[in-house]
Parts: structure tokens; C-alpha cells; sequence
């Protein structure tokens, strides 16, 4: 149909389409209605706390997070928002069981050991491995968000190594897109 967009539904498609979603519906309203056989079957909204300025030991700049979630065992995940104003950035550092950012807003820079520093748009997720010293913050210009994503490792032990502060010399070399 011209002008017609793609995934757009008219008529008798759109009709279909929604009865197929009430049956879908309907379904799991069956299937989450079913008796709870433990407290751990239950979804819960997870209260949230305050937003947080960093501290300075770790952090360059003002920056402040918000906890999404801190899970406790047999969760290990964990999950924050990040906001950094520019030029604030993380000093060095690295995680057990590696990190993944999610660029929500502006452009993150990302550096590694090596002296590369990557840029990262919104919409874009980037995997720190594991035990990759690193640092990650805002350009100069301009504000930055990401979600930071990591795991405990279960057993009590330290998830992040914190290091020195990132120079003013390692922050401002040439960027890899």
C-alpha cells in the first residue's frame, strides 16, 4: 500500500493482530496466577535508594549514581546509574568478573592500559573483560550517562580494585571511534 509504513497494520490486520495479544494475554494471566510455591516466585518492585555523589578516592569531576539493584545470593548482579559532568571520570580500575557499560546519554570515553581511549554513544554497550584496569567518564564538553553493569563474585571478596586517578594526559589522548 503506497505511504503505507513497515509494521504498520489497518483493517482486518490490526483486528487479528489484537485478538492474537488477548489470547497471548490471557495465557500468562493464567500462567502467573498459578499458587506461589516460594517467596523467591514472587516479583517485587526493589526500593530505591538515594542518589549518591561519588567519592573523590575513586572519581575525578563530580559524578553521582544511582543503585538500581544490589542483588543478594543467590543474585550477584549488580547495577547503576551513572551521571557524569564533563570531565569527571573514574580513576583506574577493574572488576572480578568484568563490566558492561550502557551509553545512555552524551559520549563516554573508555581507556585501557594501553593507552587507547574508545568513544561510546548512546545506544551503544561496551564489555570490559575481566580484571581489565580501565577507566571510563564524560568528554569535556559535555554531560554523559551510562548504566554500569557488574557481578559480585559470590563469595565476599572484592568486586572493583580501585587505582591512582586517570591523568589530565591519558584523559585527553586521541580517541578511537
Amino acid at each position: 500500500m503506497p505511504g503505507r509504513e513497515a509494521g504498520y497494520l489497518e483493517g482486518e490486520e490490526l483486528l487479528a493482530q489484537v485478538d492474537a495479544s488477548r489470547e497471548l494475554d490471557s495465557g500468562l494471566t493464567r500462567h502467573f496466577s498459578q499458587p506461589r510455591t516460594s517467596e523467591r516466585d514472587t516479583m517485587e518492585f526493589v526500593k530505591q535508594q538515594a542518589t549518591t555523589k561519588a567519592p573523590a578516592d575513586w572519581f575525578t569531576g563530580d559524578v553521582w549514581f544511582d543503585v538500581i539493584y544490589a542483588g543478594q545470593e543467590p543474585s550477584r548482579m549488580r547495577a547503576n546509574m551513572v551521571r557524569f559532568s564533563p570531565g569527571a571520570r573514574t580513576h583506574w580500575h577493574s572488576h572480578v568478573l568484568g563490566q558492561t557499560l550502557h551509553v545512555v546519554s552524551g559520549v563516554a570515553l573508555i581507556g585501557t592500559r594501553d593507552g587507547t581511549v574508545f568513544e561510546a554513544h548512546p545506544g551503544q554497550t561496551v564489555r570490559c573483560p575481566p580484571n581489565e584496569e580501565h577507566w571510563h567518564g564524560a568528554t569535556p564538553d559535555r554531560f554523559m550517562g551510562h548504566l554500569a553493569m557488574w557481578e559480585g563474585a559470590g563469595d565476599g571478596s572484592t568486586e572493583t580494585t580501585w587505582k591512582e586517578p586517570v591523568t589530565d594526559e591519558q584523559y585527553n589522548r586521541t580517541r578511537s571511534h
